[in-house]
């Protein structure tokens, strides 16, 4: 699993291992199978590529395998033990032989490119022969960075496969950063690492590994930020961690370094640490997090948090409160795959819905739109409006590309998509909390009674999330052990309880409880808006004769913004379930999509529509579509920063809008996520 806290003291919620929960078919199948088929090994190319990455080459140049200079990114390595997550994931589900024996190759080498004293990274190997490099010279080298994705690569590695080869490279490179810090503490000298993967890193090898040292290493590491002297609100170490109250700078250096100190909550108590987890996590949700769930707004500039005396630059990063602008929008897809390793890690210590309810959001909006239908090409930044002509030049492309030369997010989403039947359920003593609605089955072992335990299989049907009705069933219930006043031997079925997340959309929609032979209603519940956002205890007292009938109620609805949010101002975005909707110029028959309005009684009828050879659920409608009088005397003027308004009448327009996740996969073309509005 990739986050194992079933021994964690201070965990409520703990996933389910990888073997004993799939997808079985449906929305999360479709998108595992285009990982497992089409995304990792199209990175694997690309890692291998001596011209286009050189990430491969640089771990052959470190060995001596071969000649030449380092060259790339300074985070290659970390992003390639990122792919050999995904990659071992999907290897061992479909049970691909041939990339195991290949993944085995790569650790082979990462293990002969390692130096004496557990180091490793590349760059500064390779550099240190020519004096091109030199170790911790620089924190934006990304050292430790890779450090962090090494430590969790090898532990999911060593539990997949059973291969401690991986693991003993990952132990030797944390030798090297225990000794590291144990030189920095007393002199005070202390920087912060950039992007702190290695906080989970540290977190996950001391729960593979049951060594206390790795907890007392990720222990120091967090309290050494507050060392760092002259510190940055980019790197979230202007002020001491214990006073952060605002989520802020670098969006993926902030929400990996608040997956990291949840990660440590979960192993030791500190109310303190998780009041801040709590004021930063509110500020994230309630100011500056999108509507798909994307984090971080701005591309370049100062800190809104600065000092006019004390120039702050950060880029990528949380801006002011309601900054969230739509073109420029920066939403780099890493900050949001960090935002679902942080929601996940509140939700294991604190069994709350509102963290499961944000993990979806993330996950079906952001993260999948940051990856085509295919697979094989990539957003890094994710915007929420495409306009067909710029004045200026963005960083980034408008359009997904194959490479990037910032090739951090497309092992990323790999890891994520090639992980995700790890967040169909969480489990507690008591019973099983639904995460991810999809088509799967889990196999479940449950505590039950003195000595004793239940076991059962969970099975989902539906085809969430473009329909909210989904049926549980529970199969071979079983129950083993001795219980008092039972014989040796005797087998029988104990209850247990289902928590069925009610996602913060629902409006209405109704649970049943019932008996599977003879259909009888056991139990029923309406659902209003007042449950939505909670988890719903359901008694399961003879789960092998029961079966859970749920409807969550989807339909079209219009969202608007706070009034702070400039850029969105009478405007709406659409939402169906946990799906955010986006309008193309692909889908509308009109010059321009400024030329849209959406009427507030608008009534959406879902359609199965095609985009790149996949079946998605649209929404069809009638908008409004001004009337510019472009080419007459006193028409409108495309180009005018400012003109009279005239209202030259309206005219109904047919217009299909598509899931956000889906934009962008037929050509270049606009795009909006808010519409105006006309009452």
């Amino acid at each position: 699993m990739l986050t194992d806290t079933t021994k964690s003291k201070n965990a409520m919620l703990w996933s389910l291992p990888y073997q004993d929960a799939e997808w079985t078919g449906g929305f999360y199948q479709e998108r595992f199978d285009t990982c497992a088929g089409s995304t990792v090994p199209h990175l694997q190319k690309m890692f291998e590529s001596k011209s286009i990455s050189h990430v491969l080459e640089n771990f052959k140049i470190a060995t001596g395998d071969a000649e030449g200079e380092f060259d790339g990114t300074v985070f290659g390595d970390g992003d390639f033990y990122k792919w050999m997550e995904a990659a071992v994931y999907t290897a061992v589900r479909t049970e691909n032989q041939a990339l195991l024996n290949r993944l085995e190759e790569y650790v082979e080498l990462i293990g002969r490119a390692q130096q004496e004293d557990g180091y490793l990274s590349t760059k500064q190997i390779i550099g240190e022969r020519s004096g091109k490099a030199f170790r911790l010279g620089d924190i934006n080298d990304f050292e430790v960075y890779n450090f962090g994705h090494l430590f969790t690569s090898a532990c999911v590695y060593y539990r997949l496969t059973g291969r401690d080869s991986f693991l003993k490279v990952a132990e030797g490179a944390a030798g090297y950063l225990e000794k590291l810090y144990g030189e920095a503490e007393p002199r005070g000298e202390v920087q912060t690492a950039v992007c702190p993967s290695h906080y989970m890193g540290l977190a996950e090898l001391y729960r593979t590994t049951g060594k206390q040292k790795y907890l007392e290493l990720l222990k120091k590491a967090i309290a050494l930020r507050d060392s760092v002297k002259e510190g940055l609100d980019d790197n979230q170490d202007s002020i001491p961690l214990r006073k952060h109250e605002k989520i802020m700078g670098h969006a993926v250096r902030a929400n990996y370094l608040y997956a990291g100190v949840a990660d440590l909550c979960l192993e030791e108590a500190d109310g303190e640490l998780q009041q801040v987890l709590h004021k930063v996590w509110k500020n994230l949700v309630t100011r500056k997090m999108y509507v798909t769930g994307g984090c971080g707004a701005l591309y370049n500039g100062a800190s809104p948090y600065g000092y006019f005396f004390q120039h702050q630059l950060v880029h990528q990063a949380y801006g002011y409160e309601y900054q969230l602008p739509n073109v420029t929008a920066y939403n780099e897809t890493c900050a949001s795959v960090g935002g679902v390793y942080w929601a996940w890690r509140m939700l294991c210590l604190e069994k709350k819905a509102e963290y499961a309810d944000v993990l979806e959001r993330m996950v079906l909006n952001v993260n999948l739109a940051g990856v085509s239908m295919d697979g094989k090409k990539f957003f890094y930044e994710n915007m929420l409006r495409r306009a067909r002509n710029l004045s200026y030049e963005l960083i980034w492309g408008q359009e997904r590309a194959e490479y990037i030369l910032s090739y951090c997010c497309p092992p990323n989403l790999a890891r994520l998509m090639a992980q995700l039947s790890e967040y169909i359920y969480g489990v507690d003593e008591s019973g099983i909390y639904t995460v991810l609605y999809g088509e799967s089955r889990a196999k479940v072992t449950l505590p039950a009674g003195d000595r004793g335990k239940l076991s059962f299989t969970v099975v989902q049907e539906t085809e969430y999330p473009y329909d909210g009705k989904i049926r549980f069933a529970f199969e071979d219930v079983r129950r083993e052990g001795k219980s008092a006043g039972q014989s040796d031997g005797k087998e029988t079925a104990t209850g247990f309880t289902l928590y069925l997340r009610i996602p913060a959309w629902v409006r209405k929609g109704s649970v049943q409880v019932r008996d599977r032979g003879t259909g009888e209603i056991c139990h029923r519940a309406e659902l209003t808006g007042k449950c939505a956002g909670t988890y719903l205890g359901l008694p399961m007292d003879n789960p092998a004769e029961t079966e859970v009938l749920a409807d969550l109620g989807m339909e079209a609805r219009l969202t608007c913004a706070h009034a702070m949010v400039e850029e969105a101002v009478n405007q709406v975005a659409v939402e169906r379930g946990p799906l955010v909707y986006c309008l193309e110029s692909a889908d509308a028959d009109v010059e321009t999509l400024d030329d849209l309005l959406i009427p507030s009684d608008i009534c959406l009828e879902p359609e199965t529509f095609e985009i790149e050879g996949r079946q998605v659920l649209s929404l069809v409608g009638t908008f409004w579509k001004r009337r510019t009088g472009e080419g007459e005397e006193g028409g409108y003027d495309r180009e005018a920063l400012y003109q009279d308004y005239v209202d030259r009448g309206w005219e109904r327009a047919p217009v299909r809008l598509i899931p956000y996740f889906a934009w962008a996969n037929r050509g270049m073309g606009e795009m909006r996520v808010w519409i105006s509005l006309k009452v």
